[in-house]
C-alpha cells in the first residue's frame, strides 16, 4: 500500500490545526500569522504539488469557504480571524471539497455552541435579544439593548476556530479514507 500525499497533508496540517484551535480557546483570537501563515504555506504546496489547476482549484474553494463568513463578519458576528482561518481551510479542501468542509464545519460548531451553552459557558442574551427582535413585535428594542453584556465579554463568544480546526481536519481525513477505500 502507498502513501498518498494527503496523509502528509494532514500529518503536516495537524499540529496548526491544534495551535490554532487551543489558541482560539484561550485568548479567542486567531493570529494572523498562523492564518495567513498557514495561507501562504499552503498555497506554496498548492503550486508545488499540482501546477497552476491545483492552485486555482484551492483559491476557488478558499473564496467560498471565505466567503461564506463575509456577511456575518459585516455584521459583526465572526471575527476576522475566522474569515480567514476557514480561507486557509477553503485553500486546503480545494473546489468540491469546500462544501462538505462548510457543513461540518457548521455541525460541529452548533456541537460546540450548545455544549458550551450546556456547561454555562458562553451567556444566551444577545441571541434571545436576536430572537425577540426578529419575532416579537411588541418587544422594546432599545431596551432590550441596554441589558445585553458587552460584546467584548469571554461569555459572549463562542470560539469558531475549534470548529474550523475540526471541519478541516475530518475533511482532510475523509479525503484519506476515500483514497484508501478505492
Amino acid at each position: 500500500m502507498q502513501i498518498t500525499p494527503t496523509v502528509y497533508v494532514i500529518v503536516a496540517a495537524t499540529p496548526w490545526l491544534f495551535v490554532l484551535g487551543k489558541n482560539d480557546w484561550k485568548t479567542r483570537k486567531l493570529p494572523n500569522h498562523l492564518t495567513l501563515g498557514g495561507s501562504v504555506v499552503i498555497l506554496g504546496y498548492l503550486l508545488f504539488a499540482g501546477g497552476i489547476p491545483l492552485l486555482l482549484n484551492g483559491l476557488l474553494g478558499g473564496a467560498v469557504a471565505g466567503g461564506v463568513l463575509l456577511l456575518p463578519f459585516l455584521l459583526r458576528a465572526a471575527g476576522a480571524g475566522d474569515v480567514k482561518f476557514l480561507f486557509a481551510g477553503g485553500l486546503l479542501a480545494g473546489w468540491p471539497a469546500v462544501f462538505p468542509m462548510l457543513v461540518l464545519t457548521s455541525l460541529f460548531g452548533l456541537f460546540l455552541g450548545v455544549g458550551m451553552q450546556l456547561a454555562g459557558l458562553t451567556d444566551a442574551a444577545r441571541l434571545k435579544h436576536l430572537f425577540r427582535c426578529a419575532f416579537d413585535w411588541r418587544y422594546d428594542r432599545a431596551e432590550g439593548r441596554k441589558n445585553l453584556p458587552e460584546r467584548s465579554d469571554e461569555r459572549c463568544r463562542v470560539p469558531f476556530g475549534i470548529a474550523i480546526a475540526a471541519g478541516i481536519w475530518t475533511t482532510l481525513l475523509l479525503r484519506v479514507i476515500g483514497e484508501y477505500s478505492r
